[in-house]
């Protein structure tokens, strides 16, 4: 980073080796997650890590349920010759996956391979379970472990060999509808990333760069303090590629065999990779409200006799606030000063936290303190609820925009090749044409992450071969 003072790490220019360095020790110090498990890209979930990741979890679940989703699970296994049934999906995983290839001292008659995602675990299932019409749409999701031998360097959250995973597989009977569950799934995702404060670019990515199998991909993408776009979710219109490949038909109302129509849609724990790049700073990860373990940390600053009354109003206190479902703890530590409490609470990225001492005691007063401006608020005790509740929703507000501007700022139009040269979103005309597309990618050492979902007016021509009825596409380094 080139001015390392900046209190604002994820609003300014920051060098990647530099942001490589603040992450890894942000993450530690926040005790999300721990590395040192003896296989590589294999991390420990710790206690308050694994409470991020199942508050965005039950967050998710809740939209799938809410949109008659039900959930499942999957066995891990899946053998080789359902797998090998998809060529297109085969070729897309084939360098990623692993193996198990003997049970005990014993050869396995077929191999077997850790899901690097389940559209070959389930859909020999989904043969069995659709008939007609009337079990359709089929709309499932499950929350379970993928592998996936990445072979660069490995990252906590954002680029893992064993990766928290969250996906949807629906069937349709007809395309119509399938094309209706991906914008449902939009809609879901534009929900969760408010509540995320994580804005993002919904991109309908290239031939050569979409997921292994499907028709399309929208590539859902945040903008990490790098310059570089971070995939939080994908979106995949399959048609009916993968029910052509593994027989998955229905009988309908006229009595006719027809293939289904099929969608999915993944997250994984980069969710929370996302969060910490986008909203940490100096002191290190700020978590949004909704999905942080803990919004409100107490601090008692307790001395003389006056400690057990302090205490016993930290308590009535952190009563009230759980009362109204505000997920409050009080750091009554002995042998810990306030300024080392006051670290730890910033460095968690607890979004506000109150301060106790005599003055308040005295008062009847609270001194609100937020993770994300370090302003400090002093409120009467009868104001507690409504309060906090204010400041939570306003935090919130002020994070996704924050995040949104910044996203905005670094999205730059360019005519010319020779006009690439920082780490930006670069909006450019592009044809369409792979060879084009090819040729963009080479040159400037960048992605073409796609064309808007939804489209967009452009008035431009292809800035290889000056096609005028070119798209606006979206070039970026990718992380």
């Amino acid at each position: 980073m080139a001015e390392k003072n900046k209190t604002k790490i994820p609003y300014e220019k920051v060098d990647t080796q530099y942001y490589s360095q603040w992450y890894n020790k942000v993450i530690e110090e926040a005790d999300l997650t721990d590395k040192r498990y003896p296989v590589k890209g294999m991390n420990i979930w710790k206690p308050y890590g694994w409470k991020l990741m199942q508050n965005i979890d039950s967050r998710t679940r809740k939209h799938m349920v809410n949109t008659d989703h039900e959930e499942v699970k999957f066995p891990l296994l899946i053998p080789e010759d359902e797998f090998q049934k998809e060529a297109d999906h085969i070729k897309g995983f084939d360098d990623e996956v692993y193996w198990v290839t003997r049970a005990g001292r014993n050869e396995l008659d077929i191999p077997l391979l850790l899901r690097p995602t389940s559209e070959t675990a389930m859909y020999p299932v989904f043969d069995l379970w659709i008939r007609s019409h009337a079990d359709l749409p089929l709309k499932i999701f499950q929350m379970v472990n993928v592998f996936r031998y990445e072979t660069k360097q490995t990252r906590a959250f954002t680029r893992m060999r064993e990766i928290h995973f969250f996906e949807a597989h629906t069937c349709h009977e007809t395309g119509e509808e399938a094309e209706e569950q991906i914008k449902q799934d939009l809609e879901i995702m534009e929900k969760l990333s408010k509540k995320l404060c994580l804005p993002n670019l919904e991109l309908k990515r290239t031939e050569w760069d979409k997921f292994p199998g499907a028709e399309y991909t929208v590539g859902v993408d945040s903008l990490l303090p790098t310059g570089r776009l971070l995939q939080i979710a994908g979106i995949h219109q399959y048609k009916t590629n993968f029910a052509e490949a593994y027989d998955i038909m229905f009988e309908d109302i006229e009595g006719e065999h027809k293939y289904v129509h099929q969608t999915t849609y993944g997250m994984s724990a980069r969710l929370v990779g996302a969060i910490v790049g986008i909203h940490g700073d100096e002191k290190g990860v700020i978590l949004p409200p909704a999905i942080a373990p803990i919004q409100v940390r107490i601090i008692p600053i307790t001395y003389g006799d006056k400690q057990n009354d302090i205490l016993e109003y930290c308590q009535k206190i952190k009563e009230k606030l759980e009362s109204s479902d505000i997920r409050t703890d009080i750091d009554d530590r002995e042998d810990v000063r306030p300024g080392s409490k006051f670290y730890d609470s910033e460095r968690k990225g607890i979004p506000l936290r109150i301060d106790i001492g005599s003055n308040e005691l005295e008062d009847k007063t609270l001194t609100l303190v937020r993770r994300d401006t370090s302003d400090k608020k002093e409120y009467q005790f009868d104001e507690l609820i409504d309060k906090v509740k204010h400041e939570i929703k306003d935090m919130e507000q002020s994070l996704f925009e924050n995040a949104e501007e910044f996203l905005q700022e670094n999205i730059v139009d360019a005519d010319e090749i020779s006009e690439i040269d920082e780490n930006k979103i670069y909006r450019i005309g592009w044809c369409g044409n792979r060879g084009c597309g090819e040729e963009i990618e080479e040159t400037t050492d960048r992605h073409i992450l796609g064309t808007l979902y939804d489209g967009e007016q452009y008035n431009g021509e292809c800035i290889i071969c000056g096609n005028e009825e070119a798209e606006a596409a979206y070039l970026c380094k990718k992380e």
